[in-house]
């Protein structure tokens, strides 16, 4: 998920690869491609599952706090793979775990699109996430290569074409899914990866620079780190999932598994981590904070809001796919009209503002409520996911939850259990507000942005 995941990979410095330059000193255009649609993946397969979730339950007989995994397998397994994957692409270069990645997107896409029972397809959903985590950490570190290459240190203009990618992606997931659906059935959003693993493949191979394998002595990977910190995620979101007295030792888990994490972090010479430099940096735990914050809010309504449209207003995938499309539209003029603007705190205070907005009126809705009334809540959501994605990433590059929709649709996706998942997303976006207004560290961010041409 652009989304929603958080690039802990970044936190680390990154070493610069030797590479042929290109003869005009700019950044090399040909590495777009393959980093853009490389990228998407991620968003892409994060946002077309939220038509598919009822589809998918009424098929395998599966009730909403079931079908959720399908959205939280591709999360936990994003949220480790993305740090474990930055890490590789430092030792072994961008091109291989690119490659590498993509092809296990398309593994997936099959499994998915073949798959005879419901656990399997929360298998694809795992692969999926391990796959779709290559491709960000690799544009990512190619863009600081070609950062120190040319000596431009805020490539504004390939930040915004990645953003803009993945937030036009991210927002249009759920019509294109509606479409696919329509088409082809719950299946379609599984076999789509098929086609967009051999382009990445193809353009991957083509366009990557290849780099010699760099393993130093010591850069190992921290497995009791990763271990310790898939427990504390796992144990969460089994509990927040499903919250009952009798499951009182996943809490009790995950916070044993939190100071075990934390212990092994501060002691361990190359750490999953680094908790020593999230402490010295301040300014980056908030922008951490505030993309939890923006993203928690914008899923929730992306799955909750869409569910509700098939299960609470009797929509067919298709249908719920279209009402959501001029959230799409407004999203995606959003980000192209503001997207070389460096100004990181204006886009997320505003875009507080409109989520707490956007929430506020998704309390109105009910089942006999009219399209013109759910397709405007959409339009106004479509503005905080337009803005969000681009503050935050322009700011975690300077300074470098899905489980809410089953707690709340325990038995379905009735309008009640709507209004309480808008008032918790209201929650999160005061937060997100009250987080942002006061960080002066947002206003150098933005003096220090040129634009790049």
């Amino acid at each position: 998920m652009t989304g929603p995941s958080i690039r802990l990979a970044r936190l680390r410095p990154r070493r610069q690869e030797s590479r042929k330059p290109v003869d005009d000193g700019g950044f090399n255009r040909r590495l777009l491609a393959p980093m853009v649609l490389g990228s998407v993946l991620n968003p892409i397969n994060s946002s077309m599952i939220a038509v598919a979730l009822v589809p998918v339950g009424t098929a395998f007989g599966a009730p909403p706090a079931e079908t959720a995994w399908l959205v939280t397998a591709l999360y936990l397994a994003t949220a480790v793979g993305q740090p474990v994957i930055g890490r590789l692409v430092d030792g072994y270069g961008p091109r291989r775990l690119y490659l590498a990645g993509t092809a296990v997107v398309g593994l997936a896409g099959l499994v998915g699109a073949l798959a005879p029972s419901f656990g399997l397809l929360i298998l694809a959903r795992v692969l999926l996430g391990i796959g779709t985590s290559a491709a960000y950490p690799a544009a990512m570190h190619l863009t600081r290569s070609e950062a120190e290459r040319t000596g431009r240190s805020s490539p504004t203009g390939v930040l915004t074409v990645l953003a803009v990618a993945n937030q036009t992606i991210a927002v249009i997931g759920p019509t294109l899914g509606g479409l696919l659906i329509g088409l082809g059935g719950w299946r379609t959003i599984f076999a789509v990866n098929v086609p967009l693993s051999l382009a990445c493949l193809v353009l991957g191979a083509v366009r990557l620079p290849a780099t010699a394998p760099r393993r130093e002595g010591g850069e190992r990977l921290d497995h009791a780190g990763i271990a310790l910190f898939a427990v504390l995620l796992l144990a969460l979101m089994l509990f927040v999932m499903k919250p009952s007295p009798a499951l009182w030792y996943l809490p009790v888990l995950a916070v044993l598994a939190g100071v075990g994490f934390a212990v092994r972090e501060r002691r361990a010479r190359s750490p999953f981590i680094d908790l020593r430099a999230l402490a010295r940096n301040r300014p980056l735990v908030a922008t951490y904070l505030r993309q939890v914050l923006g993203y928690t809010a914008t899923y929730a309504f992306l799955y909750g809001y869409t569910q509700w449209l098939e299960e609470g207003r009797g929509l067919s995938a298709a249908s719920a796919g279209l009402v959501l499309l001029p959230l799409s539209l407004t999203a995606l003029a959003v980000s192209g009209l503001t997207g070389r603007s460096p100004a990181v705190r204006g886009k997320l205070v505003v875009a507080a503002v409109v989520q707490m907005a956007a929430c506020a009126a998704l309390l109105s809705a009910g089942s006999a409520s009219p399209l013109v009334l759910l397709v405007a809540v959409g339009v106004l959501a479509g503005i905080p996911q337009g803005l969000i994605g681009l503050g935050n990433q322009t700011a975690l590059y300077h300074q470098a939850d899905p489980a809410a929709n089953a707690a709340f649709f325990p038995h379905g996706a009735t309008t009640g259990g709507l209004h309480h998942l808008a008032l918790f997303m209201l929650g999160g976006a005061a937060l997100l507000f009250l987080l942002t207004l006061p960080d002066r560290s947002l206003v150098s961010i933005e003096s220090a942005s040129p634009e790049e041409s």
